[in-house]
């Protein structure tokens, strides 16, 4: 299946070189750094089982995406609108986009945008880029896909390339359990500069992350949404699973670069005020990471 990744940063990274890997072909549309070590090397994929030099084609333009079947729509969730307009003239009418971003509405956005099927999906993997065409697996690596008429061919492509996938009809909900996780452990890992296992040894951490999902869950409520499993099981785990990772508002912030927080804890705090819920750990986590962003 020809695929394009429109923002090839770590997670577009990671999951078009898993597809490159298995045989199909791929264009990353990336950073010139990027870009230019891909085209010099390929991708440098270093997963936990493999290290692979992959051979991919790279480019800094959005016509990369013309031809393909498939995208990969992994920008910024700043970046939306903007990505999408930037692919629209070269995009296939039968193309499918798979939204792999942070946030819960990106794939609505993105269809105002774009008459092509978009399909949202919720990302569950642990992937930084360690030097220029160098993207680096921490863990996991699964998605959820939402269910239209492309998700279940769209799905057995990407089990075959070793990426579990799942389609399912409540994917609204998983985005909101990872929004959720999301909100309880990026802005704190990006204000303490912590790792997950260290961050949720400090004292008042728990607590707070608690206050954080029971928030989160009043506003999706609100928004009519099932948010599906054991919230606080699901917050406990990722410390468990994945103690060294930093979160990517931490590296964000690291790097000097623009963080999601407007799309995580900022729009949990917006839907909240829109329903006349009060969410105050979420508005000062958000205004927190606003201000180191400065």
């Amino acid at each position: 299946m020809k695929t394009a990744v429109m923002g090839a940063g770590a997670v577009g990274c990671y999951y078009g070189g898993m597809l490159a890997r298995a045989g199909h072909a791929v264009t990353l549309i990336g950073r010139a750094s990027h870009v230019d070590a891909m085209r010099q090397d390929g991708l440098y994929l270093e997963a936990q089982t493999f290290q692979e030099h992959i051979s991919v084609d790279a480019t800094t333009e959005a016509d990369g995406a013309s031809g393909a079947e498939l995208v990969l729509f992994c920008v910024k969730s700043a970046d939306t609108e903007s990505a999408g307009r930037a692919l629209l003239p070269h995009l296939a009418p039968g193309a499918v986009v798979l939204s792999l971003q942070n946030g819960v509405d990106n794939a609505e956005r993105l269809r105002a945008v774009l008459p092509q099927t978009v399909v949202p999906a919720v990302v569950y993997v642990a992937t930084e880029m360690a030097g220029p065409g160098h993207v680096k697996h921490h863990g996991r690596g699964e998605l959820v896909i939402g269910e239209t008429p492309a998700s279940a061919g769209i799905a057995t492509v990407l089990e075959a390339a070793k990426v579990p996938t799942r389609v399912s009809d409540n994917v609204m909900g998983a985005l909101w359990a990872k929004l959720l996780v999301n909100c309880a452990y990026n802005a704190m890992s990006a204000i303490s500069r912590l790792p997950y296992g260290e961050l949720v040894r400090g004292v008042g951490v728990l607590d707070s992350m608690r206050a954080v999902m029971e928030e989160c869950l009043a506003v999706a409520r609100a928004d009519g949404i099932t948010v599906p499993g054991d919230s606080w099981v699901a917050i406990e785990q990722i410390a468990k699973s994945m103690p060294g990772q930093f979160s990517s508002t931490a590296q964000d912030l690291m790097r000097g670069k623009p963080t999601e927080i407007d799309y995580l804890n900022g729009y949990v705090a917006r839907r909240g005020e829109a329903h006349g819920i009060a969410t105050p750990v979420n508005r000062v986590l958000h205004t927190l990471v606003k201000l180191l962003g400065k």
